[in-house]
Parts: structure tokens; sequence; C-alpha cells
């Protein structure tokens, strides 16, 4: 099964809608790094542009400058090793019956492997291995309307998806019945605006006006904008948005980012308190969480590595080679910070261990005399099947060590990982139960 997590943005109704496009991408560039992609509706003629890359390098500027039309959706992406295809990359550009039709998908449907390969069996041809394919080669099979059709193949859909499609003159922006993956509507000037996170709005000078609801199909033409719903289901909002992949200036699934990482900061520090000298975080994703801990401990935060920017997140770097040799030009330490002190290192999870122990020896290397290690998120146990491209259950540290084997592969004095209580209480209180815990737990929805 192919697995993907990505971020998509889309805009309806404004004279640049290619070049607003393109600016949001580069707020949602956090989410994929590998590709990037745009397709432009003018008046019918829909114009593509794509390649792999971030998104600096897949738009040149003369590029975007030719681009024109008032309707438009975009793609940022990462895949798991051996899927970064070209063919692969979104959106995903087919014409029907001489319509043409664009789509771009972020999350997994967790029984396409099945559905593909009936439509296979029945003469159907498929140039790429994506969901996104999948789903337009269903739509086409189906009679009746736009929204009968696309009522029809959603409600078939078992996983984690939002998605933009558009059409000529119309785009329709839907989000799976569960809730795993966000999709945010704004405007700006008359024009409609969806992203995968709210934080693609500020750049472009936009209103955030909500969340799509769990279910949501939202249409837009001409005639303004329509919602309609799928089938009801218990909501299972992905928990990891909030405690790593969205941006901290982003508000996800009703919530503000900033503020729940910084509850799971201080919800670490009440669980788990530890006579030291300094809290450092583990840049950037745990920077906020590591703010909570201070403030709630009352022991100084100081920056004991610092981060290049300029090389993207290992978590979703495709291989392994590749994740060990970015940690190295991706994080220095900073003597001062640490030397001679008792350091307690922040970090949001921890998945394979190899990262998470060459940090604490570089930090031990830069004199700390002990490291104690705080993590955001419960151990993770179990694969995702819902769009994160987590390793396999026997590459998972948790899965293989306990507590104190994993502290002493790491090198540190102490470890501990915020309680699945903890974590519910710091993302919403009373709405923790919304959230999926499967990679936690091994017991999935669906």
């Amino acid at each position: 099964m192919r697995k993907e997590y990505c971020g998509l943005f889309g805009v309806y109704g404004h004279k640049l809608a290619g070049k607003l496009t393109y600016l949001g991408l580069f707020s949602l560039q956090h989410r994929g790094q590998e590709s990037a992609g745009l397709v432009v509706d003018d008046n019918g003629e829909f114009h593509t542009r794509k390649g792999m890359g971030l998104v600096s390098e897949v738009f040149a500027g003369k590029d975007i400058e030719g681009i024109e039309g008032s309707n438009a959706i975009g793609h940022v992406h990462y895949s798991r090793s051996g899927q970064n295809m070209e063919e692969n990359i979104q959106p995903i550009l087919v014409r029907h019956k001489d319509i043409p039709i664009a789509i771009a998908h972020n999350g997994a449907i967790a029984h396409s492997k099945k559905i593909r390969r009936e439509l296979e069996d029945d003469g159907v041809i498929f140039s790429t291995d994506t969901d996104s394919e999948l789903i337009l080669k269903m739509y086409a099979r189906e009679k009746g309307s736009r929204k009968k059709r696309l009522m029809s193949v959603l409600n078939r859909l078992k996983g984690a998806f939002s998605l933009l499609i558009l059409f000529p003159g119309e785009l329709y922006a839907a989000r799976d019945s569960m809730g795993f993956r966000p999709l945010a509507m704004g405007r700006k000037n008359g024009a409609v605006l969806f992203s995968s996170e709210s934080c693609a709005f500020d750049i472009e000078a936009a209103d955030y006006e909500r969340e799509l609801e769990p279910g949501e199909i939202v249409k837009v033409s001409k005639d303004g904008t329509e919602s309609f719903f799928l089938e009801k289901a218990d909501p299972c909002q992905c928990i990891f948005e909030l405690i790593y992949f969205a941006r901290p200036d982003s508000y996800v699934f009703g919530q503000s980012v900033y503020e729940a990482r910084l509850n799971m900061g201080r919800q670490l520090a009440i669980e788990s308190p530890v006579d030291a000298d300094i809290v450092m975080p583990i840049p950037d994703s745990a920077n906020v969480q590591a703010l909570g801990y201070a403030r709630q401990s009352g022991i100084p935060l100081e920056f004991g590595l610092l981060r290049n920017h300029y090389i993207g997140r290992t978590f979703i770097a495709p291989h392994q080679e590749i994740r060990d040799l970015a940690v190295r030009i991706k994080h220095t330490p900073i003597r001062k910070a640490v030397k001679g002190k008792r350091v307690i290192m922040v970090d949001d999870s921890i998945v394979r261990g190899t990262t998470s122990r060459k940090l604490v020896s570089m930090i031990k290397k830069a004199g700390a005399r002990e490291v104690h290690m705080r993590i955001s998120s419960p151990p993770i146990t179990s694969s995702c099947f819902y769009g994160i491209d987590t390793p396999t259950k026997k590459e998972l540290i948790a899965n293989r060590k306990n507590i104190k084997s994993i502290e002493s592969y790491l090198g540190v004095k102490s470890l501990y990982h915020i309680s699945p209580s903890g974590l519910k209480k710091a993302c919403g209180g009373g709405n923790g139960d919304n959230f999926c815990f499967s990679c936690f737990t091994g017991k999935y929805s669906l």
C-alpha cells in the first residue's frame, strides 16, 4: 500500500489563483519535500506545473509567471522509499469525456490494493500507483451528476483522505468521515481558499474561516459554496498533526497547535519531574514542548543544539542512509550551553531510535554531565495505515525494547514518554477521545 503524507492548497475565484497556490505550497513545505505540483483552470483549459524537489526548485520564477487562471489546486508530497517516481507527482490530471479533472490527495486508502485489483480485473489501466488516480478511475465508472458520483465513490472508501478535485469552473474539497486528515477553508477578496493547515492563509493575507467537518464535501462554483456530507462515523483524528506534522502557528482540529504542544510540555513536567540544570529542545519540532516543560518545572530553557534549516526533516526522508547523514549535518551542539550541565532533552517522538541516540551522543561529547530524555508522545509500537510512513513494527524501537533497554541504547540516565491520558488532556481535554492512537496501541479503527 502506498503511504502519503502531504500538503494541499486550493483557490477558487481569484485572478492570481496559480500564484496564490504557489505561495500557499511554500507554507506547507514542511509536509512534503520530495515533489510539488499545481494545476490551474483557465476558463476550462487546465495548465500543469510539477516536478521533483522543493517548491522553490519546481516552480522557477518565469515558469510560474506564465500560469493564468482563476481556479487552482496544488500539492506537496513525500513518499516512502522506492515510491518517489515522477509519474506519481500530484495533482493527477486526466480527461473524462473530453472534460479535464485534476485531483490532489492527502492520506491513505486502507483497502486501495483490493479496489485496484478489482478494477484491473475489469480492464482498467493505471499509470500511477497513487490513491488519487484510483479515486478518479472509480469516479469515471459512476453515473449521474458530479455530486452523486463523488458521494458514491467517497462513501465506499475506507481510510484517511482530504481531497481537492478541480473541474472546469468548479472546485470540490472533501474530508473523510472520521476526520483523520485536516482541511481548512479561508477567504480572500471574495475568493475561496482551502489548505491542509491554516498557516498557509497567513502568507496569503487571507481570512481563516473554519475547518471542514469530518465527512464534509464543499463545492465551490460561480453560484457560491454548497456543503453536503458523507455517511457519519466516529471521529478519529490523527494525533501526530498536533505532536509533529503541523506548524505551531496553525489551527488544526479546531485548536491551536502551539497551545497543544505547550500543554504537552507542561504535562510532561508534571508527570516526570527530574533534577536538572537546563531544558533543551530537539529543534525545531519540540521547541514549544520544551518551553512548556521549562515553564512548568521552573528549569531554564536553553538551546543546546543548533539546527541547519537547509536540511529536510529526517523523519520523512525516504532512505535510512540519508536520515543518518542528515542528522550530522542538521544538528550541531552548542558547547557553552550544555557543558557541565544536567540536561533534559525534549523531543516529539522516538521512532527507530537511531537519530535520538546520535543526538544524545553529541550532547555528551559537548560536555553534558548527564542527559534525561522526555518525549511528548507515548511509545510508538505499531505502524500507521492512514498515511504516515512509519516503519514496520520490527523497526520500531518501542516495539522491540522496554524502557530500561531503550535508556541503555540511547545512553540517557532516564527516559519518559507522556502518558496517553496526559496527551489527551493536552490536546483538547474532553475531546481527547476523538484522536487516533493506533500507532501507540496497535488498535485500528478500520
